[in-house]
């Protein structure tokens, strides 16, 4: 009788345990191939609705990598101004524009800037994330508990190597690339 109390016991705490889910993934279709992404749902959670939300609503299929900077990272997600596919797309006005839902509050944790990582792009107001993201190139620990890192490439990072970079320090792209579509991995 104990023996079957703790087995259905463990069993009880194994489905109710996230830890033990299936993990959050998401693929970013790119021109050039698939990219997977793991999303840190307990280091950002709303970070992390936030973009899972757009991303299954379909508002991140066109939009444009607008700042891409060479050894630090590319920049995409606006998308009000940043989508190729909508009316209101504008290439001078990427980057300033973000979803209809409102800004979210900083979610800053320990996770490190390293290659790969995914964070929310944001004002000099902390608490001014909305739909834009980025992806870090290499280790960027200036941004370590400044930007809410949300995910992190576990393949096909090679392909974001790829994206068409900008010029200048501000990394703006003239003809840039675009993501294709980002939906959760079913």
């Amino acid at each position: 009788m104990k023996k079957i109390f703790f087995i259905i016991f463990t069993i009880l705490l194994l489905s109710t345990n996230k830890s033990y889910t299936k993990e959050s993934k998401m693929i970013l279709k790119l021109e050039s191939g698939e990219v997977e992404i793991e999303l840190f749902d307990k280091v950002a959670p709303n970070h992390v609705k936030r973009i899972r939300t757009l991303a299954d609503e379909g508002k991140y299929d066109g939009v444009v990598f607008h700042r891409v900077i060479d050894g630090f990272m590319a920049q995409t997600g606006d998308v009000k101004f940043g989508n190729s596919n909508s009316p209101d797309f504008n290439l001078d006005l990427a980057g300033t524009g973000g979803s209809n839902l409102p800004d979210l509050k900083a979610e800053f944790s320990d996770t490190a800037h390293n290659r790969g990582v995914l964070s929310m792009a944001r004002s000099s107001d902390p608490n001014s994330a909305n739909s834009q993201f980025f992806i870090v190139f290499d280790s960027a620990p200036h941004l370590d508990r400044n930007y809410s890192a949300f995910g992190k490439v576990t393949k096909g990072m090679e392909l974001i190597d790829k994206i068409k970079r900008g010029d200048g320090s501000s990394g703006s792209v003239e003809k840039p690339d675009k993501i294709v579509s980002f939906r959760s991995k079913k």
